[in-house]
């Protein structure tokens, strides 16, 4: 039997755990009837920087503003270049790993595409 591919990142390595499967390089867990299900048309969500460039999973992003690190006295300066970025839902639009600070999320409203 083989499993479907990951609908969120095209993954052929999903793997079952219980009722879900799950795709081992994004995270993305779903079941499997959904994956028998005829795939409906989603509404692709758009998400763009501070210019208005539409982002996309791996671009390279610069923050425009200083931004404050939350329980730290640590600032991330304006200028820093962000490679990698992953889109996520949620109030925060950007998840990434920042030099010399670790994971980070972001809103796209201060970064700009490189």
């Amino acid at each position: 039997m083989t499993l479907p591919a990951c609908p969120q990142c095209q993954s052929t390595y999903t793997y079952e755990d219980g009722a879900l499967l799950v795709c081992p390089e994004c995270a993305h867990e779903w079941s499997p009837q959904a994956a028998d299900a005829a795939p409906e048309v989603e509404a692709a969500r758009v998400v763009r920087d501070a210019n208005g460039q539409v982002l996309a999973d791996g671009d390279s992003v610069t923050l425009i503003k200083d931004l404050k690190v939350r329980g730290s006295s640590l600032v991330i300066k304006v200028g820093t270049k962000v490679r990698g970025i992953r889109l996520v839902e949620g109030d925060h639009d950007i998840d990434c790993r920042i030099d010399g600070v670790g994971a980070m999320q972001l809103k796209s409203e201060f970064v700009r595409k490189a």
